[in-house]
């Protein structure tokens, strides 16, 4: 296994009717479980989740998350986030209360922007199997 390690998903088949939803749940575990070892990672992956195939998704978006647990750091960033087609993300929220409110807008930027964006960073606890990495 390489690290950093870098992955990219389609996770656009996560229905109820055809086995999308049995199939992600079988193969999530290992993923995840493969991406623990390392100590920088970074994933790309697109998600659908919807009753049957061609259905109106309950739920979509395009996610990228990391970590460097030698710098302590991991994030996440989802953008096109929609529930039953619509926009719904930390972006849409700021454009709501940017003329109302636009102190929360300034504070809530920091996690989205844009419509149906969302994102964070966190610090993670120290690694000694990565601090030796660098």
């Amino acid at each position: 296994m390489t690290d950093p390690l870098c992955v990219e998903y389609a996770k656009r088949d996560i229905t109820v009717d055809n086995g999308g939803a049995l199939r992600f749940l079988v193969a999530e575990p290992s993923r995840f479980a493969i991406a623990m070892l390392t100590c920088h990672y970074y994933q790309k992956d697109h998600w659908s989740i919807q009753a049957t195939t061609g259905a109106t998704p309950w739920v979509t978006w395009d996610g990228q998350y990391w970590w460097d647990k030698s710098a302590q750091h991991a994030g996440a960033r989802l953008t096109n986030f929609r529930i039953n087609g619509q926009s719904a993300g930390i972006g849409d929220v700021v454009a709501v209360l940017e003329a109302s409110h636009p102190d929360i807008a300034e504070v809530l930027r920091d996690y989205g922007k844009s419509a149906g964006e969302t994102g964070l960073t966190v610090d993670l606890p120290y690694d000694l199997r990565c601090s030796l990495t660098g």
